[in-house]
C-alpha cells in the first residue's frame, strides 16, 4: 500500500513510499513518468516523504514505523544515499515537514512516543536535534509549518519580509487536540501558545494554508471522528490591534461539511494558492472545497479511486 506521494519543488520528481518499507523515485515529464530508483533503508512501513527546498540540493526526508527518520541526498552518478539517520524517537515516526526555506534546513518530526523533534543542519555542518517531550501524551499524528509571512504583513506600512518572518507550527495528536507552537527567542525553543479543542477522536492531519499576505490565517484539520474543521485567525491589522497581539488573536472554528464524512478522514491538503482544500477520506474519494463570498465552504468537485470526477 502506498502511504504518501510527493512532488519536488519543480514538479519534476515524484517520491512515493509504501508499507513494504521502500521509497520509489520517478521522473515526471508532462503526463509521462519514468522510474528512477528504489530506496531501501527502512525496516518498516514508510508513512511520509518530504522534499527539501532546492536551495539545499536534491534532498528527501522519510519517516517510518521503524522509529527512524532518514535524510537522503542525491549525488550525480550515484543516486540517493542516506546522509543522516535520526533515531531519537522510541516509536513510529508518523509525520515530517521541512520548514519554509527562509528558516533554514529544519525538519519537523512527530512520533507515536508523544514527542516532536526538530532536526537542524547547522552552519557548522552538523545535524542538531531538539526534542519536545510530551507534545501530545498519547502520540503525534501530524505536523504542519505556518506560512513564514505573517497574515496581513503586506498591509503594514513599511513592513519588511525579514521583520514579518513567522516561526510557528501546528501539531495534531491522539489526545484529540491541535497545538500551535511558536519559537521563543528567549528560551531558544518552541512553546505551546494555543490548544485548539473540538475533535472527538484522534486528529489525523493538520495543514496550514499558504498565505500571500492576506489578513487571515487558515488551518485545516481532520480526524478519526469523520469531521474536518477550518480554523481561522485574523491578523492584528485586521482586528485593529497592535503588532504584539499576533499570538493572542482568537481562533474561530468552522465545520467544513454540515454532516460528518462517510468514513475516517485521513489527509487534508491546500492548493498552492491556498483557496482550495482537498480532503482524502476512507471511502476512497477525494473532495475539493472552496470558500464562497459568504464565508461558507462548498464542495466543488469529487474524485473517486479511479481518478474520475463525479
Amino acid at each position: 500500500m502506498i502511504h504518501d506521494a510527493q512532488l519536488d519543488y519543480y514538479g519534476k520528481r515524484l517520491a512515493t513510499c509504501s508499507s513494504d518499507g521502500t521509497i520509489h523515485i520517478f521522473e515526471i515529464n508532462g503526463k509521462q513518468q519514468k522510474f528512477v530508483e528504489t530506496l531501501k533503508e527502512h525496516s518498516g512501513p514508510v508513512w511520509q516523504v518530504s522534499w527539501a527546498h532546492p536551495k539545499f540540493g536534491s534532498v528527501l526526508a522519510s519517516c517510518s514505523y521503524d522509529g527512524t527518520v532518514l535524510i537522503w541526498k542525491e549525488t550525480a552518478g550515484s543516486g540517493f544515499s542516506v546522509i543522516k539517520k535520526h533515531d531519537k524517537h522510541q516509536a513510529s515516526v508518523n509525520a515530517i515537514a521541512w520548514a519554509p526555506h527562509e528558516l533554514g534546513p529544519v525538519l519537523l518530526c512527530g512520533s507515536s512516543d508523544g514527542k516532536i523533534s526538530l532536526l537542524t543542519f547547522t552552519e557548522e555542518g552538523v545535524w542538531d536535534a531538539q526534542i519536545i517531550r510530551n507534545a501530545h501524551a498519547t502520540g503525534v499524528n501530524a505536523v504542519s509549518w505556518a506560512p513564514v509571512i505573517a497574515a496581513g504583513a503586506f498591509a503594514q506600512p513599511g513592513a519588511t519580509q525579514k521583520a514579518s518572518l513567522v516561526k510557528q507550527f501546528a501539531s495534531g495528536g491522539c489526545d484529540q487536540n491541535i497545538k500551535i507552537w511558536a519559537y521563543s527567542d528567549e528560551q531558544k525553543s518552541y512553546d505551546v501558545i494555543k490548544v485548539l479543542e473540538g475533535h472527538g477522536d484522534w486528529v489525523r492531519d493538520v495543514a496550514y494554508a499558504p498565505n500571500i499576505g492576506l489578513p487571515r490565517t487558515y488551518l485545516a484539520s481532520c480526524s478519526q471522528d469523520k469531521n474536518v474543521y477550518i480554523w481561522t485567525q485574523d491578523s492584528p491589522v485586521a482586528k485593529g490591534a497592535g503588532s504584539g497581539a499576533a499570538s493572542a488573536a482568537e481562533w474561530s472554528r468552522t465545520q467544513l461539511s454540515s454532516t460528518p464524512f462517510p468514513d475516517v478522514v485521513w489527509r487534508v491538503s491546500w492548493s498552492m494558492s491556498g483557496n482550495v482544500l482537498a480532503v482524502s477520506c476512507g471511502d476512497n474519494k477525494i473532495t475539493l472545497w472552496k470558500e464562497n463570498l459568504k464565508g461558507e465552504w462548498e464542495r466543488i468537485s469529487e474524485i473517486n479511486e479511479n481518478g474520475q470526477r463525479a
